[in-house]
């Protein structure tokens, strides 16, 4: 095997802990001695030993002179674990292949330059685009202080959500669906609008076939006015929590004590010109929380306003094989552009049939971004 592949081995393990992380960044870690692997892990979750560790572990005395592929620099700070720089001179490494720095300003270039100085040979940057994919999120918020943000839009091939009288289950199939809590499963946050949480009354948590979860997302509910119905399920499902997002001197004190008393965090957010809220600071906030990767399951005046807000980087569409052939509920709701130089340009990334669905994957194109 060379180089590319052990690399791309470790990019699959960062990969398996997608979900489990947050706040911190998937990394994966393999270990090669005279061609053979001798050692591999995965970071699993925050406040647990680092991929480089478990690798390390798993190694034990093989891992003098042999090569470590990793898929983001070592750290070289004390966190919640011990420097990954450090151990990997300690154990004699000669050599560590590194698929891209750490945009996190307490690491940022600092593993790679103890390596270095205690001789051990560097490399970086092979396949540092697949590397930077898979942390989009985590480098994000390293850069910008806000997540990376995936819209979800499941709509028929009219780009309605719902029928003129509101009906919108089911659009699209059972297999999107599942597709749907897949997603929910990997990312930190949900975030939803007090209107979708009236119509539809959802729980918004991860339920993927087969299960197993450890954690679930944190779901956001954008609700300025706290309008929210104390019954309703996303308050009393125990397994996830909910954060509300309320008007600063919008929302009624004592909804907000009520909520309080409950558990549910609010959080007091600016409202923004229309009497809705500043989106700019819900998700700077989620940042703030440690949050990488948000979804937005909403309806179309939230979509379209997050759209609007130039805050979307990414858009996963399920089109359903439907037409609703006249004023149905738009995907996206509210005043369009006036010429087609002002449209969202997107670049599609994947299309795959899901049942008899098609899921359409796509990322926000950003002049600024490279894209």
């Amino acid at each position: 095997m060379k180089d590319e592949d052990w690399m791309r081995w470790a990019l699959q393990l960062a990969a398996s802990a997608r979900g489990q992380t947050s706040p911190n960044p998937l990394v994966g870690a393999v270990i090669v001695k005279d061609g053979e692997l001798v050692g591999q892990g995965a970071h699993l979750k925050a406040g647990g030993p680092h991929a480089e560790v478990h690798a390390l572990r798993m190694a034990g005395e093989k891992a003098r002179g042999a090569t470590v592929y990793v898929t983001l620099e070592p750290c070289d700070h004390h966190g919640r674990t011990p420097p990954c720089s450090r151990a990997l001179i300690e154990h004699g490494v000669a050599r560590v292949v590194v698929a891209m720095v750490d945009p996190n300003p307490l690491v940022a270039g600092g593993g790679i330059r103890r390596l270095r100085q205690a001789g051990v040979k560097v490399e970086v940057g092979l396949l540092e685009k697949d590397a930077r994919a898979l942390n989009r999120g985590f480098i994000q918020r390293m850069t910008s202080g806000r997540p990376w943000v995936i819209a979800k839009i499941a709509m028929t091939l009219d780009a309605q959500i719902a029928t003129r009288t509101g009906e919108s289950r089911w659009i699209t199939g059972e297999k999107a669906r599942e597709k749907v809590h897949e997603l929910r499963s990997w990312v930190d946050a949900v975030v939803t609008g007090v209107g979708t949480v009236i119509a539809d009354d959802p729980q918004l948590t991860a339920r993927p076939p087969g299960g197993g979860l450890s954690r679930q997302p944190l779901r956001v509910v954008l609700d300025s006015r706290l309008r929210i119905p104390g019954d309703a399920r996303i308050l009393s499902t125990v397994s996830a929590q909910t954060v509300v997002c309320a008007g600063r001197g919008l929302a009624p004190a004592e909804r907000i004590a009520e909520l309080a008393a409950r558990g549910v965090d609010v959080w007091l957010i600016d409202p923004d010109s229309e009497g809705g809220l500043d989106l700019h600071q819900v998700f700077g906030r989620l940042g703030e929380a440690g949050v990488n990767t948000v979804l937005v399951e909403a309806g179309g005046q939230l979509q379209g306003s997050v759209f609007r807000s130039g805050l979307v980087d990414e858009v996963v569409f399920f089109l359903a094989p439907k037409l609703l052939m006249g004023s149905g509920i738009p995907a996206l709701a509210g005043e369009g552009v006036e010429r087609l130089a002002q449209s969202a340009q997107l670049e599609i990334t994947g299309v795959e049939a899901v049942g008899e669905d098609l899921k359409v994957t796509a990322l926000v194109r950003r002049a600024e971004k490279g894209r």
